[in-house]
């Protein structure tokens, strides 16, 4: 059979739905649940929307250790590789560097194929691994994209190194695991809504009584929420939403700043904790009355630079047709980070920019 990224299945089993949707839900409970309890001066709510993620990931790592026993016991194939190009990426200060190689595996058993991933190399052996050098590869005979190269091969395997010559494999590059449908995308961010609204539902009579209790660092909650034809708007003292309707994107041009400029007017603070931008969904989180956290104004961001950004990412980071994209503006370092993040059949990558929208950093597939 001949490996390539199309033969791969979409990881959309009903348990990665499942895990989608829960985590999703983690998510959206333990952000709304830190706002809430800030609004309402909660310091267990508060508390419980840190531990909540930190439980839910050590459920995930001891719930995901019976399958790494398996893939441990897993014995690993080796075969011949010839190394078509390889890149250094990373690491040049220390002894080792990563390499990026893009080799071809000719396996005994079935066809070679490409396959493209980063190893550390010393910079003394680097020479070894150059164009055209036949090498020995390993990987797990169910996770082919996990290859590696064997530095110290057993004698019998340099003997065969010694009078191989392998052919490249024609073919698409085969990079990483099957990425996940769009499926599990759309459960997770339906399960981040539907518990970001249960808590705020729950906790909705403190809130709304917060203005009436004693408590003097606590405006008032106001609330308003607009509906038309092209965008529903949803605005109070805590956060604010605008939704596009179909057929309508927030990279159009004039579209963002047009819906933060409605987000403002619902509202009597100006001070953002967040800003997250999707294709048709805008959310920015407001810092409560007194709140110390690092806050920006979200009228301030270079909102036409954006568009730019994205496409940017979607093109030049090596994530193949781009699924989904998302921009999140913070300030959690103290300095203020515009964040694009792409998912696409080849992986997740990301660029970072400044606060005028110049790129600083980019992060590609891996």
């Amino acid at each position: 059979m001949t490996i390539t990224t199309a033969a791969l299945p979409m990881r959309n089993t009903p348990v990665a739905v499942a895990l989608g949707f829960l985590t999703g839900g983690v998510i959206g409970a333990s952000l709304a649940a830190f706002v809430v309890g800030c609004v309402i001066e909660s310091v267990p709510l508060c508390a419980a929307a840190v531990g909540l993620p930190a439980a839910y990931g050590l459920f995930f790592f001891l719930a995901g250790a019976p399958r790494r026993v398996r893939e441990a016991a897993v014995v690993p194939r080796t075969a011949l590789a010839m190394v078509e190009s390889r890149e250094a990426v990373g690491g040049e200060a220390t002894s080792d560097v990563a390499v990026r190689f893009d080799l071809t595996v000719a396996p005994d058993d079935v066809p070679a194929y490409r396959v493209a991933f980063t190893q550390n190399v010393n910079l003394a052996e680097l020479p070894d691994y150059r164009p055209g050098v036949v090498v020995v590869a390993q990987y797990p005979p169910d996770r082919p994209w996990r290859v590696r190269i064997v530095k110290r091969p057993t004698p019998e395997w340099e003997e065969r190194v010694a009078g191989a010559r392998l052919d490249p494999a024609p073919g698409p590059v085969l990079v990483s695991e099957p990425s996940e449908s769009s499926a599990v995308g759309f459960v997770r961010l339906l399960g981040l809504l539907l518990a970001a609204a249960g808590v705020v539902l729950l906790f909705r009579a403190d809130l709304f009584d917060e203005g009436t209790s004693g408590k003097p660092s606590v405006s008032p909650s106001s609330s308003a929420s607009s509906s038309s034809s092209s965008s529903t708007t949803v605005v109070s003292s805590a956060s604010g939403t605008v939704a596009l309707g179909p057929g309508q994107s927030f990279l159009d041009k004039g579209e963002l700043r047009k819906a933060v400029g409605s987000l403002a007017r619902g509202t009597d603070t100006r001070a953002a904790l967040t800003v997250v931008v999707q294709d048709r969904l805008l959310s920015v989180v407001y810092a409560p009355t007194g709140s110390q956290a690092p806050t920006f104004d979200p009228d301030s961001l270079p909102y036409d630079r954006f568009p730019a950004l994205v496409e940017e990412a979607r093109a030049d980071l090596g994530v193949g047709s781009p699924q989904t994209w998302q921009v999140t503006v913070e300030r959690l370092t103290g300095s203020l980070t515009i964040r694009v993040g792409v998912t696409g059949p080849e992986g997740r990558a990301s660029l970072d920019a400044d606060v005028q929208g110049k790129v600083v950093r980019r992060t590609p597939a891996h």
